[in-house]
């Protein structure tokens, strides 16, 4: 549900491992795939993988797995539109950007299996039916029921997943990395790996991981592993990756940056963590957005 980059992405390994995968998406995207397939130009494989596709929320009927993977922005209201044509005991995983979607995703899905993961993964739209992969792949999802099953057919599809109980704090520490480099992609126009190359950038990204951290131990998260480490493994393993605020300025689009750098400016206020660097990059990733696109 959302077959953008990151949905054709999971989508693709999991249909062209042998599962039935349907996708829904824009009727641009959607007409490509339903008449030549998925073309999937990884770092592994360049292959066309075929697959169904759809333009509308009943087409989750029947899934044991719905792959939530829409904007922020959308969620409550993709997920509206698919709550009467979900299967008893489908899990829904949440696939996005920022650290609440799965708790809004609940409040709209009542009684459904709704479970948050982390995605590390750098991928793009190369057009219509047309996915082009960057690097990396792996996944952290909460567990339930069906979480178990789905990361072992993950892992034989080729996508590194594991279950933990502590993905809150997962998802705080890819907040963390999108606050660093979303916002300064976006703004530059560059890719990670020439991004933290210009001078200032790691100061400033420095600065945002600080702020960020302050608000997450402010809110009572842990946040696992080394977050100084994972932002630096960014840029050496996706050193071609725009992100993803700065595919969507690019292409004319709203971006998610309320729900990363914003996020962080209003959970800051409301815990009194001053935030000046990140409201300094929200405000800026605003300001270019409401500009007219630019080649």
């Amino acid at each position: 549900m959302g077959a953008g980059a990151v949905g054709c992405y999971y989508g693709g390994m999991l249909a062209r491992a042998g599962h039935a995968v349907t996708l829904i998406g824009r009727p641009a995207h959607v007409q490509a795939v339903a008449a030549n397939g998925l073309r999937m130009q990884t770092l592994a494989f360049d292959e066309t993988v075929p697959l169904a596709a759809s333009t509308g929320a009943f087409a989750v009927a029947g899934a044991d797995v719905v792959l939530f993977a829409v904007k922020s922005r959308d969620t409550e209201n993709a997920g509206e539109t698919m709550r009467a044509h979900l299967k008893p005991g489908a899990l829904v995983l949440c696939l996005q950007n920022g650290v609440d979607n799965a708790e809004r995703l609940r409040a709209v899905l009542p009684g459904v299996d709704v479970a948050a993961a982390v995605v590390y993964v750098a991928t793009e739209m190369a057009g219509p039916g047309h996915l082009r992969h960057h690097g990396r792949g792996e996944l952290v999802i909460e567990p339930s029921p069906l979480s178990a099953e789905l990361t072992n057919a993950l892992i034989a599809a080729g996508v590194p997943t594991e279950i933990s109980d502590n993905v809150r704090g997962a998802l705080w520490v890819k907040l963390i990395l999108n606050c660093a480099y979303n916002a300064l992609s976006a703004v530059a126009r560059l890719p990670y790996g020439e991004l933290v190359r210009r001078p200032g950038v790691p100061e400033v990204m420095r600065d945002v991981v600080a702020e960020c951290r302050a608000v997450a131990a402010a809110d009572g998260v842990t946040l696992p592993g080394d977050v100084d480490a994972a932002v630096r493994r960014i840029a050496e393993s996706m050193p071609t990756q725009y992100s993803s605020t700065a595919q969507d300025l690019m292409r004319g689009k709203p971006s998610e940056i309320d729900h990363l750098n914003g996020f962080v400016v209003r959970r800051g206020e409301s815990l009194g963590v001053p935030v000046p660097a990140n409201r300094v990059l929200w405000t800026l990733t605003r300001l270019v957005e409401s500009q007219p696109t630019r080649p």
